[in-house]
């Protein structure tokens, strides 16, 4: 396998400019995250864990609410969801934005009002859309002309039900080919280019019982730059003037989605969020007003921008092999807790923790337990002395790593601890053998 080095980790407050404004390190190689030293998190939890610093999460939600104080703001509950988190959303004040039953079920039985969320999913199934009318969701998310007939003849003739509809602006933005969305040719949504945006909007206004509030779109994910954003703008104003000149429409909301990016790595741009939100505002307001139109409201939906940066995993060293002039440091995680790096290509800045190395830092490459090459965390510097036991903290790893785990080589999910003013607490327990068995009913 050939692995290309990334350039040596920024040393000092640098270092640190990934992880939770929590993050002290007292003594060298001791650090903590919300008060509870991560060495600590390990040895009471074990390893693999996750460690969520609770005041980042609750900062990140109302630094949106502070720069978006018009908009609607919903957490993309993809991105890592528990009924902890779903309870700090709803006490900041934020909406959800869910993908599926399982999503909705687990935010409204912890208590998450139903009409602050969203429900998406370019295939939504039966059970998906019967929940939501059950539980009364706030919004539906129309990705496709065949959901039009369905929901509307689930919510029946004397039913009610806000949907808006999911358009693709034909932008290409986001951070690999995989996770860009606002293209055409993609499975999501529809296009305005060919007109059926434009046509499933018809129909819609044809069914009684759907009530169309606004359009949606969303470019992608880990995107870094203010510039797609405001394209989307301008081509979802010029469809909603479209609408007005063709039906009389005026839609009360417009929702950009989200995909704001976050720094991995020390020196990695991230999305300059108040510049996001005044430019935006500024062109949504131009564009309405231009074309005659009543401006929207606005909603977004972030998810990794509020989960990544207060995550942190942790791992303990089980080998390290040298061969040739290459060093392979390996955990007892890898792949099947984190995908990211074997789906995308990413890479970490993990760090060595619980004890102060004077040795001289060296390249190395740090590995997964799986049996899969690209089982791969990071290409990075470690100090030359690291060996078997060793406790590496890998940071911005709040979002799309448990929520994209899975059961490979049947190692077991790994628990997630909430760290807050020197106190750490569970908020899910790891996966058991016993757990994977009782699953496995047949012989």
């Amino acid at each position: 396998m050939t692995t290309l080095h990334e350039p040596a980790i920024p040393s000092g407050a640098d270092a640190l400019s990934v992880w939770p404004a929590s993050t002290a390190e007292p003594r060298p190689g001791a650090l903590s995250v919300g008060g509870v030293p991560l060495a600590e998190v390990a040895d009471r939890f074990g390893t693999p864990v996750y460690v969520l610093d609770e005041a980042e999460v609750r900062e990140r939600c109302r630094t949106y609410r502070h720069v978006f104080p018009a908009a609607e703001v919903l957490y993309a509950a993809k991105a890592f969801l528990c009924r902890a988190m779903v309870h700090w959303m709803d006490e900041e004040g934020l909406g959800l934005d869910v993908c599926s039953a399982g999503e909705l079920e687990l935010a409204v039985t912890t208590g998450f009002p139903p009409d602050r969320i969203v429900l998406h999913g370019n295939a939504k199934s039966p059970h998906d859309l019967e929940t939501a009318l059950r539980l009364g969701v706030g919004r539906i998310v129309i990705d496709g002309p065949s959901e039009i007939a369905r929901l509307a003849a689930a919510v029946g003739t004397g039913g009610h039900q806000k949907v808006m509809v999911r358009v693709v602006p034909g932008i290409s933005a986001g951070g690999h080919e995989k996770i860009r969305t606002g293209t055409e040719d993609q499975k999501f949504g529809l296009s305005i280019a060919d007109g059926y945006a434009q046509h499933a909007i018809a129909r819609i206004l044809d069914q009684p019982q759907l009530q169309l509030t606004g359009l949606h779109c969303h470019l992608g994910s880990q995107i870094t730059s203010v510039k797609p954003y405001l394209a989307a703008v301008r081509r979802m104003v010029g469809l909603m003037a479209r609408l007005y000149e063709q039906h009389g429409l005026a839609l009360p909301e417009l929702d950009l989605g989200g995909g704001h990016g976050i720094a991995y790595r020390p020196g990695e741009p991230a999305l300059d969020l108040p510049l996001l939100a005044r430019r935006v505002r500024a062109e949504l307001i131009e564009g309405c007003t231009a074309a005659g139109l009543t401006v929207p409201r606005l909603i977004i939906e972030p998810g990794r921008a509020i989960a990544g940066p207060a995550g942190i995993a942790l791992y303990r060293v089980l080998a390290v092999k040298r061969t040739g002039s290459h060093t392979y440091v390996a955990v007892d995680g890898g792949m099947s807790d984190n995908p990211r790096p074997a789906l995308y290509g990413v890479r970490y800045a993990p760090r060595l923790v619980g004890r102060h190395s004077t040795a001289a830092p060296t390249p190395v490459t740090v590995v997964g337990r799986h049996c899969e090459a690209g089982d791969v965390v990071a290409d990075v510097d470690l100090p030359a002395d690291v060996r078997p036991g060793d406790l590496l903290a890998v940071p911005a790893a709040g979002a799309y790593h448990l929520s994209m785990a899975s059961g490979y080589n049947l190692v077991g999910r790994p628990p997630v601890a909430a760290v807050a003013d020197g106190h750490a607490r569970l908020l899910i327990r790891r996966e058991s053998l016993d757990d994977i068995r009782s699953r496995d009913v047949g012989l």
